[in-house]
């Protein structure tokens, strides 16, 4: 059976193993459309030829941008990869002068788009591109060439030895894709990530994950992202049909239709999920919401392996069957566990879904490192609530005198593209600087306790880690988003953007009439209720962290807004921008 070494050697494993009817399977007009292994392959080595025949040569650049996970994106992504070219994905929502920026530094060749949205904002900066020959769209659009043009060049077969050369002179440790970082600050740096890389991360993540050949997974979070486009890998190895959802707002129509068995998150989404249930809670009277919440209030203490002991297991099934079951069907009904990465997730969610059945995995790495440096697991005692669990196989952890987790393996990225300065930077005596803090328990479990760079002093000495806090505060229902600020201030503050759906109602019920959204956060009764939330928040930290003032603000953060990165950080400095008026009011000035 095919050996894996270099990520094109996935589908060609998978059509050996365990040939699906539906390995890619992308919904067009409202129908669900699957693509089988075969003709996975076979697209693939089609799409190879015609690039040949366009004159791609080895370690050409190739963009792909596309609005959604489809099928396409995966046919392009080996296609390119087999002639020895490099895919550079890139984040569609992120601005025109990134895309400028991202292709004139990438010098990709050629460029495949998803959709007109995508086409457009390529098409405005197009007589700044340097090196870019032509763009190819996956939909049909009357101004762009279709990709399946490329595939037509590839239809015959007379260079298919020509493609095979190709793919024998790649090796494990050739480059294979640019990411660039979406970044909080500075411009996009190219990750150059090598076939190797990323396989040792496949190989290693595969043999945690309880999955049969043939189940099916919905895919949704950006495949522009290594962490997304990792499991992707990790479910073609393992034979499961990948299921690409319509788009964000479309998840809980895809789930119920698709019910997959597994899925990955990051926790903005499993907070959005949780707050919806709670919500529907809420709105049920008398026995049955008692029952509701007495099952939330039960779950908010659950362990793994049964830790409780055999009362509160009795229990626990008791509520599994009068409500959780809801919980679960509501996500399909079959979804075993789902894998959370990019931020940490909080405790609460971990107790409460794990209670419910659908026990949330945490992963933890970054884009330099292909992303996995550790990954619990159900299996094997692997699952620890608020742990990102035990190493990927062949990567060595240590932690630095300051606290920073420093890693070294075969997932460590090649180096930043044309920038050897940056690289030195964070690769030093062969370890590669996370930035985060962390420790590892006798268990051998790591635990993240912040990024180094956003912990900050205060005036007095102290130093604060605000993404503790932070989560805390989103554990209230009128929290939606929050940042903690007061790096060389006298007091640690905080920025936050209340759920507005939750406020609106609860002011319904106490008689405010709420007027727009700027009109409602300086309500006196709205400010004092969310002081409530504040102080309770409060309550876990030491004197000098409590958060001692706090501004809302009027605005719905979002990514299009630049508040939050393509994977839900905060961009920290934009938002301190956006509200400096509301930071320098906290701080008299």
């Amino acid at each position: 059976m095919q050996k894996v070494t270099r990520l094109f050697d996935i589908p060609k494993y998978q059509l050996e193993k365990f040939p699906l009817e539906n390995a890619l399977v992308t919904k067009y007009n409202g129908k669900w459309v699957g693509t089988s292994s075969k003709e996975y392959v076979d697209k693939s080595n089609a799409l190879s030829r015609g690039l040949l025949r366009l004159g791609v040569k080895p370690n050409d650049k190739i963009a792909v941008i596309s609005m959604t996970n489809r099928t396409e994106w995966n046919i392009c992504d080996i296609g390119i990869l087999q002639v020895g070219a490099q895919n550079v994905p890139i984040y569609p929502t992120i601005s025109e002068n990134d895309y400028e920026y991202i292709l004139n530094h990438s010098e990709a060749k050629y460029c495949f788009v998803s959709c007109q949205e995508v086409l457009d904002k390529v098409l405005s900066i197009s007589g700044k591109l340097k090196k870019l020959k032509d763009i190819y769209s996956f939909d049909e659009l009357s101004n762009c060439t279709n990709w399946s043009a490329v595939l037509e060049k590839g239809k015959d077969a007379s260079n298919q030895d020509d493609v095979e050369k190709r793919k024998e002179n790649v090796q494990p440790e050739d480059l294979a894709t640019l990411i660039y970082t979406s970044g909080t600050t500075g411009r996009p740096k190219g990750v150059m990530l090598s076939h190797n890389n990323i396989v040792s991360n496949t190989l290693s993540a595969q043999t945690r994950l309880p999955l049969e050949p043939g189940e099916k997974i919905l895919s949704f979070l950006p495949i522009c992202h290594i962490f997304e486009r990792t499991f992707s890998y990790v479910a073609q190895y393992l034979c499961l049909e990948i299921h690409f959802a319509e788009g964000l707002d479309k998840i809980s129509d895809n789930v119920k239709e698709v019910k997959p068995a597994f899925m990955t998150v990051v926790p903005r989404l499993a907070e959005k999920v949780y707050d919806a249930i709670i919500a529907k809670g809420a709105a049920l009277t008398g026995v049955k919401k008692k029952l509701f919440f007495w099952a939330v209030e039960l779950g908010f203490k659950f362990e793994p392996y049964g830790k409780n002991g055999w009362l509160y297991e009795k229990k626990l099934a008791l509520a599994r069957k009068l409500i959780f079951s809801k919980w679960k069907e509501g996500l399909g009904g079959n979804l075993k566990f789902m894998a959370s990465g990019s931020a940490a997730l909080q405790p609460r969610l971990g107790h409460i879904f794990g209670a419910a059945g659908m026990p949330i995995m945490e992963c933890y790495g970054l884009t330099e490192t292909s992303p996995g440096i550790s990954v619990t697991e159900l299996d094997n005692k692997g699952w620890k609530i608020g742990k990102v669990g035990r190493m990927m196989d062949g990567v060595e952890v240590k932690i630095a005198e300051d606290g920073e987790i420093l890693c070294k393996g075969p997932n460590v990225m090649m180096g930043y593209y044309k920038d050897p300065e940056k690289t030195a930077e964070v690769i030093k005596d062969n370890y590669f600087h996370t930035g985060d803090i962390g420790e590892i328990d006798s268990d051998g479990f790591l635990q993240i306790t912040d990024r180094k760079k956003e912990m900050f002093k205060t005036s007095g000495g102290k130093y604060v880690a605000p993404q503790l806090l932070e989560n805390k505060f989103k554990e209230s229902r009128f929290i939606e988003q929050v940042m903690v600020v007061g790096e060389g201030e006298k007091m640690p503050a905080a920025l936050i953007q209340p759920n507005f759906d939750f406020l609106y109602k609860w002011a319904e019920r106490h008689n405010i009439v709420p007027g727009e959204n700027s009109d409602i956060i300086l309500n006196d009764k709205v400010i004092s209720r969310i002081q409530e939330e504040v102080d309770l928040a409060n309550e876990d930290f030491a004197k000098w962290e409590k958060v001692k003032q706090f501004r809302l603000t009027p605005d719905v953060w979002s990514i299009d807004d630049g508040h939050m990165t393509p994977t839900m950080k905060l961009r920290r400095k934009i938002i301190k921008e956006k509200y400096l008026d509301l930071y320098n009011n906290i701080y008299g000035r």
